[in-house]
């Protein structure tokens, strides 16, 4: 099942604004679930779009900004992210072909500060079909890993498929490094959801981002600012306040485990 129709508008838009919401939900004791508003930008990276905005800027200091250094290998970036994501792709053996487009759905620095739980860099065929979708994931301690979503042959990524990988990154320290997770991408012209549902045995965590689109304009930026002025200061905090609550109610705290030697989980 390929991608609907609303992935054909994306190359149009060439940047949007994701107006959306974040929900988790715990399995296994103790029970514990959570939805906040967030936003994101959707930006497509290769090729680049024309977009001027005097809110926010690609490699420049701005209310709102997209760095290369956000995304990329641990070690501090020296090159460009989107170069990063073709070769990632490249080296998991995606033809060239179903890589016309590049696209990053990621939240973008506030006043120079950022932290991203998860990003997703999806990439697309000539036709504008989702080939592949890399989830690029943060945890708080500094460490980075992505997870490589495909279907067998290359098929394009429908709402209708399920993506299952084995986790092998420490996220959080209430939740073992063990289980698997299944994704799911529902990609429209006017909205997204996307499925993280980890399983392990009786236990694990249900996430899942979904919103509204629109195309990228300053007005739309600014409404982003005032919804939540904090960014990506205000992300850290929820996420502190969850990590207390879980612990209040007693859950156990795992010490963090080395991150896996490998860059990238398929």
């Amino acid at each position: 099942m390929g991608l609907s129709p609303a992935g054909k508008d994306w190359p149009r838009m060439g940047a949007a604004i994701l107006k959306g919401s974040t929900y988790h939900a715990r399995r296994g004791g103790p029970d514990n679930a959570f939805r906040y508003g967030v936003d994101y930008v959707l930006w497509r990276l290769s090729p680049e779009p024309q977009v001027t905005s005097r809110i926010l800027r690609r490699r420049r200091l701005a209310l709102l900004s997209l760095a290369d250094r956000d995304h990329g290998r641990s070690e501090p970036a020296t090159g460009s992210m989107t170069r990063w994501a073709r070769e990632v792709a490249l080296g998991q053996g995606l033809p060239a072909e179903y890589m016309a487009e590049i696209w990053l759905l990621t939240q973008p620095r506030t006043l120079g500060y950022v932290f991203n739980p998860v990003s997703f860099w999806f990439y697309r065929d000539g036709e504008g079909q989702v080939r592949a979708v890399l989830a690029e994931v943060n945890n708080t301690f500094g460490d980075r890993h992505s997870y490589f979503c495909v279907l067998p042959d290359w098929k394009p990524i429908g709402p209708g498929d399920r993506i299952a990988a084995q986790k092998v990154f420490h996220v959080s320290p209430f939740q073992e490094v063990a289980g698997t997770y299944t994704f799911r991408f529902d990609l429209r012209p006017d909205k997204l959801a996307i499925d993280i549902d980890h399983r392990r045995g009786n236990h694990g965590v249900f996430a899942n981002l979904k919103g509204s689109l629109s195309p990228l304009s300053d007005r739309g930026l600014a409404g982003m600012l005032l919804r939540f002025p904090l960014g990506a200061m205000r992300v850290i905090g929820l996420i502190h306040w969850q990590a207390l609550r879980l612990k209040l109610k007693g859950a156990p705290y795992r010490v963090r485990p080395q991150p896996p030697i490998e860059e990238v989980t398929r």
